[in-house]
Formats: structure tokens, C-alpha cells, sequence
């Protein structure tokens, strides 16, 4: 009965039942203190909560189950806060299909396996996993969850248990009791560990098993079986080990002293993710283009060989809506793994946050956002503004950008500059200052899209809000983004945002005057008429 973005509140006291929740977006939390709730279906035959295609908050309950997980969540946006789970012989909390997970605070205290992260991602901070039967936590089928600031104790088999291409986190954790392995990492499975203590486990630290990747830096392992850290042949992890870790290390694991380390598979998966955006295509053979050269220099420094100095600055050009910010996300994260930049972080400033109100006031604004930004990305959008009079006797916009052309050239290998703007306008900008457009290494033009490219965004955006479109609702599209002036104030991808959302509203309008309740089908469905209604 409650509408969506509802908070359910329950009174102190145990309810014996199972919660399900299909395509809503719930909060569900004790009324009192945490803890004062508990559902438990133990006896109902199924999980205290069960979620699919659904956003749930759940607070301060304590969920119980037999031989159902605790919480399920199926292709579900799952908050779970100051929540202790506990199961049978399953697992406390399961997310699969594609869910994310951000669990803050959460005790698992029985059951066949704490945590289980399938195909999904998310945060996993503060939590605790104590007394499971078999492994803590499992992580596999890709799935990519960070787990950070987390105790794993006394598990029967593996603390943290990585297979089936997973990628995990690993922050600032405490593994320690276990019956096997601290971490087990499996079947092509490349995790991040970092910063974290592994000790007293019965069998190896770490274990890295044929194929498999991944990073292990800043982590203590002591009082395990031997190695500390296991590598076999075939596994190609790269290992900076802590001054005081135990064990020897088995032959195979990666020297990584004095050079930059390169994560292949993520910059692989990087430029897969930068394949998939729509149209772009003179872009994307440029990033790649300067991502292979970047990479043939890494290699070239790792052989001892010459390697010139080179910029990552870059100018991009073009209207509004074409993905400029996306494509400056994905290259700072691509110079990330490649250790080019050590943090891969990414700012994103205009004029306001770098002009100040008096002489020196700009200098100073536009060090500190410079200096915030070290070690990733700066991107400064709309930058041809700074060469603009702001219509005072006094404008600081030229001060701004003397003082970036200093500190790029101080810093230029440890960060990114990226400034974006209208073509003509951009060219201006770069004409602000003698040495303004040597700093960058190259200009990317970002092209209106055409209206095929557009009709794919309105169906990508459609897809992704859970619509679907009409029959002949392609077509029509099509005619109308092509029949539209497309200049350099055309808002590209925003503008089909803007239309799809004219299109819900037509859609409302519609639905309520059919005089019943809509299906399913008709909630969903966009048609001509909502187009034509959006349009006028």
C-alpha cells in the first residue's frame, strides 16, 4: 500500500514473516533504537527480505532466516545501514544481477557465507562478518564491490573469497581465523588489496591462483600458513609487500621497485566502456591513439630506454551534450592504470571557482583547485569564459589563466589539464596567453551527434529508466531531431533528455485519463502520441 520513496517505520518487537519487494523503492527501519526490530523468517520459508528490480533502504533491523539468505537483492539498488543479518545454511546478505550494495555499519553473525557479491557492485565499509560456516565474503561473476574498514573473523573456510573474473576492493581490512586462506583469488579474478592486515590464519595469507592478477600493497600478513602470500605459476599479481610481512614469496609475483606499475585489464575494460558510448567516433580513435603512445612510453621507461617528455593536457571542442565530462572521467581513470597518474581523481571547476574579487585573490583560488587536483584530472569547463570580460574595470579571468600556464608547465607529470568549450570560443581562449596552447598536446573535436546517434540515446536513456518505446516511435524520432537546427548550442545528448522527460510528462497525462488503472505495459510504453504531445 505505501507509494514509492515511502518510509516504513516499524515499532520494537519480532515479526515473524518475509518482506518482498518488487520494483518499488521503499525505506524500511526500526522506529527506535537499532537492533529493537527483528524479522525473522526462519519458519515463513524464505529471506526476511527479498528485493528484485527495487531500491530498499533498510536501517537498524536485525533479519533472520533458515535456508534462505537473511536479505536477497536481484538487480536491486540495496542500502542496508546498522542491520545484523544471520541465516542458516545460506548466505546473510546476497546481491546478484547486477544490484549495487551500499552496506555501512552491517554485523553478520551466522550462516553458510556472510556477504555474497554477484555480478554486482557497490560499498561495503564498517561492516563485520563473525562466526560464518564456510567463507566470509564471496565475490565472483565480475562483480567489483569495495570493501573497506571491514573484520572478517573466525570463518570455516576462506575470509574473502574471490573467483569468476571478480574485481574487487580490498581497503583497510582485518582477516583473521579462518579456517583456509585469508583471501583466496580464483578463475581470472584480478582484486585490489590494500592497506589491509592478514593474520593468524590456518592456511596462506593470500592465495593467488593460475591467471589470475590484481594489486596487494601496504598489507601485513602474519601468523599463517606458509608463503604469506601464495603465488602460483600463471598468476601475475603485482605485490608491494609491507616491511613486516611474514612468509616468503613464492616465485612469480611481479617486481615493482622504481617503475610505474600498468593495470592492462582495467585499461582494456576503460576503453571498452569508452567503446560503448554512442557516435564519437574521431574521439575515440584520438584517446586511443594517445593511450597507446602512453603506454609504449611506460614500456620504453621500464627497458631502460629514452622516452620524451610528454603532456596530457588537451583541449575538447564542441556543443554542449556530447559527452565531454564523460571522456575526460574515462582517460583520467585510463592514465590511472596505466601509472601515469597516481590517484586518477577527477575536479571539475568553472570560472567561479578560480577568479577571486581582488588583485592576488585569483592567483591564490586557482593554486589551491590546481593543487586539490594533482596526481588526477582538472577539468575546467566552459574555459573560454576566463577569457571574457566580465564587463568590470577589474576582471581576473586573464590572472587565472597566467597562473595556469605556470603551474601546468611546473606540473605537468602529475596531473591532467583538461579544458572544454564551444570551438570558437575555445579558440579564443587559447590565444589568451603566448604560451596558453603549447601547454596542451592535443585539441579532440566533439561532433554533434546525428540524428541516428540521437534516436539511440532517447531508446539508451528510455532503456535505462526502466521505459520502453512504441511502436513507430523510432521513426518519428528520427524525422524530428533530423527537421531541428543543430548549431553549436544545440544541447545534443541533454536535448534528448529533455524531450524523453517532455515525453513522461505527455505520458502522465495521458495515463490518468484512461479511466483505470494502467497495465504494466502501459506504464512502460511510450507512443506517438506522447512524442507529438512533447513537441507542440
Amino acid at each position: 500500500m505505501a507509494a514509492d520513496g515511502a518510509v516504513i517505520s516499524i515499532e520494537p518487537g519480532t515479526y515473524t514473516e518475509t518482506i518482498r519487494v518488487t520494483g518499488r523503492r521503499l525505506t524500511i527501519s526500526a522506529a527506535k533504537e537499532p537492533g529493537s526490530v527483528t524479522i525473522d523468517a526462519s519458519g515463513a520459508h524464505g529471506p526476511a527480505v527479498a528485493a528484485s528490480r527495487a531500491e530498499v533502504t533498510l536501517e537498524g533491523l536485525v533479519l533472520k532466516a533458515a535456508d534462505y539468505p537473511a536479505v536477497t537483492a536481484s538487480d536491486t539498488r540495496l542500502t542496508i545501514t546498522k542491520c545484523e543479518a544471520g541465516a542458516g545454511y545460506a548466505a546473510g546478505v546476497s546481491v546478484t544481477d547486477g544490484g549495487q550494495v551500499t552496506a555501512t555499519e552491517v554485523r553478520v553473525t551466522a550462516g553458510q557465507y556472510g556477504f555474497v557479491i554477484e555480478d554486482s557492485g557497490g560499498v561495503l565499509d564498517k561492516c563485520e562478518v563473525r562466526g560464518i560456516a564456510d567463507d566470509g565474503i564471496i565475490v565472483r561473476l565480475g562483480a567489483n564491490p569495495t570493501i573497506r574498514n571491514t573484520t572478517i573473523a573466525g570463518c570455516g573456510y576462506r575470509g574473502i573469497y574471490v573467483y569468476q573474473a571478480g574485481r574487487p576492493t580490498i581497503e583497510r581490512c582485518d582477516i583473521s581465523g579462518t579456517g583456509d586462506a585469508g583471501i583466496s583469488v580464483a578463475h581470472q579474478s584480478s582484486p585490489t588489496i590494500t592497506d589491509s592486515w592478514v593474520h593468524d590464519t590456518s592456511g596462506v595469507g593470500i592465495a593467488f591462483g593460475r591467471g589470475c592478477g590484481g594489486l596487494v600493497e601496504g598489507t601485513r600478513v602474519e601468523g599463517t600458513a606458509s608463503p604469506g602470500i601464495d603465488v602460483e605459476d600463471g598468476a601475475t599479481p603485482t605485490i608491494r609487500v609491507a616491511d613486516d610481512t611474514a612468509g616468503s614469496l613464492k616465485v612469480g609475483v611481479t617486481a615493482t621497485e622504481g617503475l610505474a606499475q600498468q593495470d592492462t585489464e582495467k585499461v582494456d575494460r576503460l576503453l571498452t566502456e569508452l567503446d560503448t558510448m554512442i557516435g564519437l567516433a574521431s574521439v575515440k580513435g584520438e584517446v586511443r591513439a594517445l593511450i597507446d603512445e602512453i603506454q609504449v612510453n611506460e614500456w620504453r621507461r621500464s627497458a631502460g630506454l629514452a622516452v620524451g617528455g610528454a603532456s596530457h593536457h588537451l583541449v575538447f571542442t564542441g556543443a554542449p551534450g556530447t559527452g565531454k565530462t564523460t571522456v575526460a572521467r574515462i582517460y583520467g581513470q585510463l592514465l590511472k592504470a596505466l601509472g601515469v597518474l597516481p590517484g586518477g581523481e577527477f575536479k571539475e571547476v568553472s570560472r567561479r571557482d578560480l577568479v577571486g574579487q581582488y588583485i592576488g585573490h585569483t592567483a591564490e583560488k586557482t593554486t589551491s583547485v590546481f593543487e586539490q587536483a594533482l596526481g588526477g584530472v582538472l577539468f575546467i569547463d566552459e574555459a573560454y569564459t576566463l577569457s571574457r570580460s566580465a564587463g568590470t574595470s577589474a576582471d581576473f579571468g586573464q590572472e587565472a589563466i597566467d597562473t595556469l600556464v605556470k603551474l601546468m608547465e611546473d606540473h605537468r607529470d602529475q596531473v591532467a589539464v583538461i579544458v572544454a568549450g564551444y570551438t570558437n570560443d575555445m579558440a579564443n581562449f587559447l590565444d589568451a596567453n603566448a604560451g596558453l596552447a603549447s601547454r596542451f598536446a592535443k585539441t579532440l573535436e566533439f561532433e554533434n551527434y546525428s540524428p541516428d546517434e540521437l534516436v539511440l540515446i532517447v531508446r539508451r536513456i528510455a532503456r535505462n529508466d526502466d521505459y520502453l518505446l512504441g511502436a513507430g516511435l523510432d521513426e518519428a524520432l528520427r524525422e524530428w531531431f533530423s527537421q531541428i537546427e543543430r548549431d553549436q548550442n544545440f544541447g545534443n545528448a541533454r536535448e534528448a533528455r529533455k524531450l524523453l522527460e517532455g515525453m513522461r510528462k505527455v505520458q502522465s497525462g495521458r495515463l490518468r485519463a484512461l479511466g483505470r488503472m494502467p497495465s504494466r505495459d502501459d506504464l512502460r510504453t511510450l507512443v506517438l502520441d506522447d512524442l507529438l504531445g512533447a513537441t507542440r
